[in-house]
């Protein structure tokens, strides 16, 4: 029945999202989900919502979140974008200002949803290859014919970090190009460029609160950048979809914008359990890349990739293996509670020996 389909839904090769199987006794470290859960006044705002109010439309400007995040980055609320997590957010920023007569450029590794949008918004890109220790070179951007530039910071799968003084000569250097930030796993190793935007009006930050702030379920994500790239963006959401959180995101995504003390005290325990899983992987022979994100990114001399993940699959442990060049031998894997990672530690153990 594909024949009612149209031409571009022909031409598309869609994103595939992390499995979600339905296995007891699980341990899950293939999608990036943070093991702790999200912030009490979270959950506090979201059972407050549930009331006779659901009847009506939320507030189409998302005033609360968009305040919240003003808040925390010291920011005016017109330089703040909201949507359905980062990836609704992407879209309407590919749409609305990465599409130019000039090529988009982004890395050869990276996150796989970018390709997807320029497919679906035929957007003109160019990949540029990461170097020998997979990381982004910025001199490999510069003087190079570019509309646009999108870099996952860290970056995904790869787990590397790109200095904040990197993406300012990036701005700096590439001054009539929109420079967008994608900073899902920032607050797990790195500093946000949000503090660069307000001298760089081509400088556009892009975070979730999936992963740091453990909302995944709910779909809440951020954009901040000079007000006129804002601007940009809310004629796009709204020629597209008027009311795009609904009141329980709202509520739940400012509570958790504004809990400091939970955000800081979760990501910090993510941060320490990175450090004990890696050094605990490269005592076994794994190379372990360095990592700023709530994930590592692994490989074993001598074993194949493939062969280790299925091999932890057969014991209930699932991570993600990616079967593309350059990285088909890597393992991204999730950083779990202490007790799963050793749970993850003792397989590798047994499949190795």
């Amino acid at each position: 029945m594909s024949a009612y389909w149209s031409d571009l839904v022909h031409r598309l090769t869609p994103y595939v999202p992390g499995e979600q199987p339905k296995i007891a006794n699980l341990v899950k470290l293939n999608t990036n989900e943070n093991p702790y859960g999200p912030s009490p006044k979270a959950l506090a705002a979201i059972a407050s919502e549930a009331s006779d109010a659901l009847r009506l439309y939320p507030d189409p400007n998302s005033d609360l979140f968009k305040q919240a995040v003003a808040r925390f980055f010291a920011v005016e609320p017109t330089c703040v974008f909201v949507g359905n997590g980062s990836d609704e957010v992407l879209a309407h920023v590919f749409m609305g200002l990465l599409k130019h007569d000039k090529p988009l450029l982004f890395p050869d590794i990276t996150y796989s949803f970018y390709p997807v949008y320029c497919g679906l918004y035929d957007i003109a890109y160019e990949t540029v290859a990461l170097d020998a220790q997979f990381g982004i070179c910025v001199d490999d951007y510069l003087g190079r014919e570019a509309g646009a530039i999108i870099l996952a910071n860290p970056n995904a799968p790869t787990s590397r970090l790109l200095p904040l003084a990197d993406i300012e000569r990036l701005a700096t250097g590439q001054p009539d190009a929109v420079i967008v930030i994608d900073e899902a796993y920032i607050d797990f190793g790195g500093e946000s460029a949000v503090s660069l935007t307000r001298r760089h009006p081509n400088l556009l930050v892009i975070q979730t609160l999936s992963k740091s702030r453990s909302l995944a379920g709910l779909r809440a994500g951020f954009a901040v950048g000079q007000a006129h790239l804002i601007e940009g963006l809310e004629r796009v959401k709204n020629s597209f979809n008027s009311y795009p959180l609904d009141r329980m995101a709202i509520v739940a995504a400012a509570a958790a914008m504004d809990d400091v003390a939970w955000f800081e005290d979760t990501r910090l325990r993510v941060i320490a359990s990175r450090e004990t899983l890696s050094t605990e992987m490269q005592a076994l022979g794994f190379e372990v890349l360095p990592s700023a994100a709530n994930f590592i990114f692994a490989r074993h001399p001598k074993r194949d990739g493939a062969e280790l993940a299925q091999a932890l699959r057969a014991r209930s442990i699932i991570v993600r293996h990616f079967k593309l060049p350059r990285i088909d031998q890597f393992l991204r894997i999730t950083i779990g509670t202490d007790a799963q990672c050793s749970l993850l530690v003792a397989a590798l153990k047994e499949i190795l020996s």
